[in-house]
């Protein structure tokens, strides 16, 4: 039986859904009905289509009392809004439906596996929540919270863990049938750890192990894991609070982290050969995956910075948006992330321009526009290296984004200073790529308010959403000495 709570936030969704123009919004990016976007969850196949959840919070632009909001996509471009699946009802998630996954059972029906929290006091009055796993099973549109809830709770836990900082559980079915699951917690030093454990019935749950630990090494508690074998590699993301820089790899705050190695289940379980970041940008979090039928893996998240949730547009109706969806691949120990290629079916005209000797700024007939996917490659012309260059996108004469290249020590650099946004946060920033030469290769999906870079074929990757007016749409190109380069643009079309 459906809850007061979430009949009403699926009554609000509906009333006030409608009046955003769809010209408001990212074209192809997944945004909040209304209201307030994080974390994806659920990020699923379920019936043989896509499914997609994320934390929401109806009511307001502002975090609040999370709820699950609902799409879902034949293609993993266009998204069909669903109503809101999850509210806060019970004791055990009065205070949120947290982030957590999704998987289909045999029985044809969809289980949700999701963080409860319990708000309350210590004797000395500070506010503690109490964490939990909680399980709700559906139809896709749908959901009946389990009777037997909370699934996992305290006493669940190893020696030393934390039920204040016990959450996001990513859940899976193995070759083997049994369901495993990933689960975010504290240790008892006070830095974060990932657990791991099984079900064979997706309700009722064992401690497989620990995976791995923070040490205080990458930040303290680590939130939103996900694990899986890529390449034939076991690759572990998880997204780290209160890192603290690491030369250009991992800026200070909240960040996204991947450790790749090895796993050997019946011995010491995961070995972590290889640390990096996951993107380079300005907004990017809680990144979540799930394995395509064709057997691809694919990431989408949080295109957000939780330090800059305060700049919003004003007036805005909805805030936040995902990232577009990644394939992803391991190459000498390295994550690769290129756009999914179903993007390629909504490209329309195509501008090329080869071979064009830059240095001052110059701006290419037919290369303009909000709403593209284009690729700048860049080579060093004669026998003397340039010293950068440089890609001016979403620009009028107060307005632009900047993507830099600096060969001589092998950095680029994101600039959304005159972006649009409204306040003085965090605008810049940079990121080491690999030197072929002084060649890089630059991959540019623009959409109205977000801007994504792919260098030299997913090599790194750089979010950052932006918030200048539509009408800047110019696109020039510019070299602190000569240069060639090559255009490839498209226009990107989609209905309404």
């Amino acid at each position: 039986m459906m809850s007061e709570a979430l009949q009403k936030a699926r009554e609000f969704e509906a009333q006030y859904s409608p009046h955003i123009p769809a010209a408001e919004r990212p074209a192809f990016h997944v945004t909040p009905a209304i209201g307030w976007m994080n974390d994806p969850n659920g990020f699923s196949i379920y019936k043989g289509e896509y499914h997609l959840f994320h934390q929401y919070h109806p009511y307001s632009n502002e975090w609040g009392p999370m709820h699950w909001a609902h799409l879902k996509s034949r293609d993993l471009i266009t998204w069909e809004r669903l109503p809101a699946a999850l509210a806060p009802d019970r004791d055990y998630d009065a205070a949120g439906c947290f982030s957590g996954g999704a998987v289909e059972l045999p029985d044809g029906r969809q289980l949700l596996l999701y963080t409860g929290v319990q708000r309350g006091h210590t004797p000395e009055g500070y506010i503690q929540d109490i964490q939990t796993q909680c399980a709700a099973i559906g139809d896709g549109v749908d959901y009946e919270k389990c009777l037997d809830n909370p699934v996992l709770e305290a006493n669940d836990l190893p020696e030393g863990g934390s039920a204040i900082d016990f959450r996001d559980p990513k859940i899976w079915r193995g070759d083997d049938g049994v369901y495993y699951a990933v689960i975010g917690n504290r240790t008892e030093d006070g830095s974060g750890s990932i657990l791991l454990y099984r079900s064979t019935d997706g309700l009722k749950w064992e401690l497989e192990r620990m995976l791995d630990r923070c040490n205080n090494q990458y930040g303290k508690m680590w939130e939103c894991p996900d694990f899986f074998p890529l390449n034939g590699k076991l690759v572990l993301i998880t997204s780290p609070q209160d890192m603290t820089p690491v030369g250009l790899e991992f800026h200070a705050g909240n960040g996204a982290m991947c450790l790749i190695g090895d796993y050997d289940p019946a011995g010491k379980g995961f070995s972590r050969q290889f640390v990096q970041a996951i993107d380079y940008g300005l907004d990017f979090y809680a990144p979540q995956t799930l394995l395509t039928e064709d057997g691809r893996r694919v990431m989408i998240a949080w295109m957000q910075n939780w330090a800059t949730v305060g700049a919003k547009p004003y007036h805005c109706r909805w805030f936040g948006q995902m990232t577009l969806p990644r394939e992803l691949a391991v190459k000498d120990g390295r994550l690769y992330q290129n756009p999914v290629r179903e993007l390629e079916a909504y490209r329309g005209q195509c501008i090329i321009h080869r071979n064009i000797p830059v240095s001052a700024e110059v701006n290419l007939p037919g290369v303009q526009g909000r709403i593209l996917d284009m690729t700048v490659t860049v080579r060093p012309m004669g026998g003397e290296m340039y010293r950068w260059f440089r890609i001016r996108v979403a620009k009028d004469g107060e307005h632009e984004t900047i993507i830099r290249y600096r060969p001589s020590d092998g950095t680029v650099k994101i600039d959304r200073t005159r972006s649009g946004l409204p306040h003085d946060i965090v605008h810049t920033r940079s990121f080491l790529v690999g030197y072929h030469e002084g060649e890089i290769k630059l991959r540019i999906i623009l959409d109205r308010f977000s801007i994504e870079v792919f260098v030299n074929d997913g090599e790194q990757a750089a979010s950052s959403v932006i918030y200048t007016r539509q009408e800047a749409d110019v696109i020039s190109f510019e070299a602190g000495g000569p240069v060639l380069i090559d255009v490839e643009k498209y226009d990107l079309i989609f209905a309404g």
